[in-house]
């Protein structure tokens, strides 16, 4: 193995640094935020369907039907508004990812510096504490004790203890501890690398909505070629079969049927709409200052229904001011204030013991024979002085009900104080010394010491933010429910809890909660407000919440925040976070603006509840094509379109309106069964446009009339269904709604009387009654789809 260069204190010297990173071994590797450029061509290019309409395209290209391949412009458009989309989402996400990188701590030339992780070379000396993230393959050195979470490596969710020579791998958290630790693997040469765990900051995240459409893809693609057999079959008998469509040249004809019919069945645009609107959500927040890790989070942003809340550094400000001594019942033992200087000067990534060094600085604290640095699972820390110090024994720092039992006079004086302290809102701690040492200071091994005595009580100050009363106001009013989850005292969060009007002035002990999950489920649908919780804790509350059918969205700034976070169905990250909290959440606030929630919460309502009503429109749309296309080849009828009359419908009266249509405003949560209520819709309606359309083919034909007036007369009656499918999926309807149907009934009023359109789209005016046919037709269709639309809202379906 490498010799490390530098100093087990100093670190590396920066001609050392230089000297490795001229040979390329620096910590550089393909991280990818989102996805590449190529894998959003390949994504909106090289898809199945897009294959069958290059095929078809180039098939009528090929028999000279240039006109009736419009489609492929169709196709193309698609396909360019999606990269688009995508390609400025994600140059908004990367950038936002670079300039808010996790940096790590490291020893060089004898001094503490703070650098990009991608600046790490071999042999670096990181300084690690309590949330930090690994970003290379590290060894810890002697006297080094972590607790880490290595889940994203191995999937086991338990922290694992780690001393001197413990191995670090890249992607791992630091939950507990502090400690130096010696690089080894960096860049491409790392475990995390070889597994590749880099491409797990972006991925589709497995929604609901992309499931359903997945769904209704592959049955679509089943229906496709025998659809298409059937089409070729009934329009070759409709010619006068197959030995006289081969003499005559007629088959062309039927081949442009089947053409139209099978194009007609693609929902094209709707996967499109459903990769833009998240794209454009996910753009939207970046200008908000909230980098979208995951691009689908905003699905998830659209149903939650519980929202969870860490008090410390989400609904107060995160800074924590020391407040004062107090007495706690007895003469403290000598050296207290050494013991605070202490605390204060190793305070790591404690914001309370950085506020303790504040109240008491000191430049040269006294050394110690050992220390247990704080757990929040264990809520104290503590250390060892020698006798000859002057603060000889252990000193242990943590929270009242951590440290005072109650079982001696002492300890029950000292906890009546702190209870009257805490119910003052005030966050307060325990100074307790005890003469000796503990018995283990290994990682989950350190107990408290016997004898230990409470020496002074202390008290913090927190600020609640301005903006927190109205934002929880906001989420009370869109029927989500907000819970307080936090580790301080419940008399302190039930009073900060009070300010925001959460609770009933009091807050749930997490250390009374039940270890059944029945009872705990109990717990959590009766309570609102819960104080003492653990991290381990939290992770089960939101499991619990969950099992009861909730979505849950969690907001933590700490260390003791990760797991909830990653076991919630949205983790979003403060910016005061730490890197390791940051690493799991889906969305992270930049500049900690808790007011920014209910913007970020009507991005995700606004993104998905278009996608659910556009996906209406473009799934009625191929309900009733297929429905056409088959019913009119098991009657052996004539298709009764052109491509080029289909493409144009569509465009008209989906593909252009619907676009738009994503964009607009949309406050309702979403609801899980995206899939059952736009079908509820589709099925029905799209029944209702092929009925109307046959009724006017089989009146048509049997009336004698050309096949040039039947194609116009269904192209009419088409329209105009259609055109209600989208008015009756557009409700409730505002200003820029109705003018983008304004402008789908004026673009289909050019079609069917601008001579250039008509001859063009062969569109000539039919026989008057046969045109009466096809209003009929049109009117009694878009009645029965406001029936449908009816029986939703009567069932409590969208539209409501």
């Amino acid at each position: 193995m490498e010799q490390p260069g530098g100093s087990e204190t100093r670190g590396l010297t920066g001609g050392e640094v230089l000297e490795r990173t001229s040979t390329g071994r620096v910590n550089r590797v393909p991280f990818a935020v989102s996805r590449t450029i190529w894998q959003i061509v390949r994504a909106n290019v090289l898809t199945l369907f897009n294959g069958i309409v290059a095929g078809s395209f180039l098939l009528l290209f090929l028999l000279d039907q240039w006109r009736d391949a419009l489609f492929g412009l169709s196709a193309v458009g698609n396909s360019v508004i999606g990269i688009v989309q995508e390609y400025r989402a994600k140059r908004s996400l990367d950038q936002l990812a670079i300039l808010h990188a996790a940096k790590t701590n490291v020893l060089r030339d004898g001094s503490k510096q703070k650098i990009p992780a991608e600046c790490l070379v071999p042999d670096d000396l990181v300084v690690l504490s309590a949330g930090d993230q690994v970003t290379a393959d590290l060894e810890l050195t002697d006297g080094s004790y972590l607790e880490v979470d290595e889940s994203f490596l191995t999937g086991e969710s338990q922290p694992v203890e780690k001393g001197p020579g413990g191995q670090l791998l890249s992607g791992t958290l630091i939950l507990g501890g502090s400690g130096l630790a010696r690089v080894v693997k960096v860049g491409r040469d790392t475990f995390a690398y070889r597994l590749a765990s880099e491409a797990r900051r972006f991925s589709l995240v497995t929604s609901e909505i992309r499931k359903g459409l997945e769904r209704v893809f592959t049955v679509v693609t089943w229906l496709l070629l025998p659809t298409a057999l059937l089409l070729i079959n009934a329009q070759v008998h409709h010619q006068g079969g197959w030995a006289e469509t081969q003499e005559t040249g007629q088959w062309t004809v039927a081949t442009v049927a089947a053409v139209a019919g099978v194009l007609a069945m693609i929902p094209l645009g709707l996967l499109l709409l459903t990769s833009v609107a998240f794209a454009v959500g996910g753009l939207r927040l970046a200008r908000r200052k909230v980098l979208v890790q995951e691009l689908a989070a905003v699905e998830v942003l659209a149903r939650v229904d519980v929202l969870c809340l860490d008090k410390t550094g989400t609904l107060s400000s995160g800074s924590i001011a020391f407040d004062a001594l107090h007495d706690a019942g007895a003469e403290p033992a000598e050296g207290w204030k050494a013991a605070l200087e202490w605390f204060g000067a190793n305070a790591g990534s404690s914001s309370t013991a950085a506020s303790i060094g504040a109240a008491f600085p000191v430049e040269d604290p006294l050394p110690e024979v050992s220390c247990i640095p704080f757990a929040a699972a264990q809520k104290w820390s503590s250390v060892t002085f020698g006798h000859l110090s002057g603060a000889a024994g252990t000193w242990i720092l943590g929270a009242p009900n951590a440290l005072l039992d109650g079982a001696s006079h002492a300890d029950g004086e000292a906890h009546r104080r702190a209870a009257a302290l805490a119910s003052t809102g005030l966050r307060t701690l325990v100074l307790a010394h005890a003469p000796g040492a503990p018995a283990s200071t290994a990682p989950g091994e350190a107990k408290l010491p016997g004898q230990m005595k409470p020496a002074l009580l202390l008290t913090f100050h927190e600020k609640l933010r301005k903006e927190a009363p109205d934002t929880v106001d906001y989420f009370r009013r869109q029927g989500v429910t907000v819970k307080i989850i936090s580790g301080d005292d419940p008399r302190t969060v039930a009073v900060l809890a009070g300010k925001v009007r959460v609770g009933a002035g009091s807050a749930y002990d997490a250390r009374d909660l039940p270890a059944d999950p029945v009872l705990l489920e109990e717990a959590m649908q009766h309570h609102d407000v819960f104080g003492s919780v653990t991290p381990s804790q939290k992770q089960y509350m939101i499991q619990a919440m969950k099992r009861c059918g909730h979505t849950v969205a969690m907001i933590g700034d700490g260390v003791n925040d990760i797991l909830a976070l990653k076991e919630a169905d949205l983790g979003i990250a403060m910016d005061s976070a730490s890197p390791a909290t940051k690493a799991v959440a889906r969305l992270v606030l930049l500049d900690g603006r808790f007011d920014r929630l209910p913007a970020i919460v009507a991005e995700g309502r606004r993104a998905i509840g278009n996608v659910e009503r556009v996906s209406m429109v473009f799934l009625s749309k191929t309900m009733y094509a297929t429905l056409i296309a088959l019913a009119t080849a098991v009657m052996l009828l004539p298709f009764p379109f052109l491509p080029r009359q289909l493409s144009v419908i569509d465009g008209l009266t989906i593909g252009l309106p619907a676009f738009f249509l994503a964009l607009q405003p949309s406050g309702r949560r979403y609801e899980s069964g995206f899939l059952r209520r736009s079908l509820s819709f589709a099925v029905p309606s799209g029944l209702c446009v092929a009925t109307s359309v046959v009724a006017v083919n089989v009146y048509a034909y049997s009336g004698g009339h050309n096949t040039a007036a039947v194609q116009t007369a269904s192209s009419f009656t088409l329209s105009l269904l259609a055109a209600w499918i989208l008015v009756t999926a557009s409700r409730p309807l505002n200003v820029p709604k109705t003018a983008i149907l304004a402008g789908m009934y004026g673009g289909l009023a050019l079609l069917f009387t601008v001579s250039p359109a008509t001859e063009f789209f062969r569109l000539s005016p039919p026989p008057p009654s046969l045109l009466a046919a096809a209003v009929l037709a049109a009117i009694t269709g878009s009645l029965a789809i406001e029936l449908v639309r009816y029986c939703q809202r009567g069932t409590g379906r969208p539209g409501r």
